[in-house]
């Protein structure tokens, strides 16, 4: 089964694109199934069935999305194999600048919108430095020396990732990004892989629920250990 990662901020359009690629991969008799990860609620498990789409939604509450992510992704990729699924797609929560839910040796995506603004490549941090494939929505919306500015940021942000610009609407743009997700290897577990970059590396007491701010002795750092 081929697994692909996709991240981005929050409303960058990332279920409009996996539903335009993941239309030409069942035209082509591809299984699809969907990951879908939020933090507070999410209707678009409702959106992906209509669309003919297997989706499994997780809701992680108080709890970071990417660590959801790293502790459950084993479930879910069995869950796809019990599926018999031909490519199993993870969407991330819309996540901040700091995290990214992108595996070594497996296809990792992006979406990123122009609207975000023409420096937004560079504080969108792992997620797009480090993803194989970027997709670029909302194009369209802004002037093309905008969209010009844009695309070189992201060149300067990550030179290897293949960039794409992709219309969520019309799906225009979405056949190069199904041609990446069937090129991508297909892989028979997940119990081996590791994070391309380490999440925040400490919690403190806000992190368990104290909601008293201010400079105080009891915020101090608790560092994680483990594999990297």
């Amino acid at each position: 089964m081929k697994l692909i990662t996709f991240a981005g901020p929050p409303a960058s359009g990332k279920t409009s694109v996996i539903l335009k690629a993941g239309e030409y991969l069942k035209n082509q008799g591809k299984s699809v199934g969907v990951m879908k990860l939020d933090c507070i609620s999410s209707d678009d498990d409702e959106i992906y069935r209509g669309a003919g789409v297997s989706v499994i939604k997780f809701i992680s509450g108080n709890m970071c999305p990417d660590h959801f992510f790293a502790s459950h992704i084993g479930e879910v990729f069995d869950w796809g194999l019990s599926q018999k699924l031909d490519v199993l797609i993870t969407e991330s929560a819309g996540l901040c600048g700091r995290c990214a839910p992108h595996l070594r040796n497996i296809a990792a995506v992006c979406v990123i919108d122009c609207l975000a603004g023409i420096t937004s490549p560079f504080k969108a941090g792992p997620m797009l430095f480090f993803a194989d494939y970027i997709a670029v929505t909302k194009g369209d919306l802004v002037s093309p020396c905008e969209r010009e500015v844009f695309l070189h940021n992201i060149r300067l942000a990550n030179s290897r990732a293949k960039i794409n610009f992709i219309n969520g609407l019309s799906g225009q743009g979405s056949s190069r990004l199904s041609s990446f997700i069937a090129s991508s290897e297909e892989i028979s577990t997940v119990s081996d892989k590791f994070l391309r970059f380490s999440m925040p590396s400490a919690s403190c007491n806000f992190c368990s629920g104290q909601m008293w701010v201010g400079s105080n002795k009891s915020a101090g750092r608790i560092k994680w250990g483990g594999a990297n």
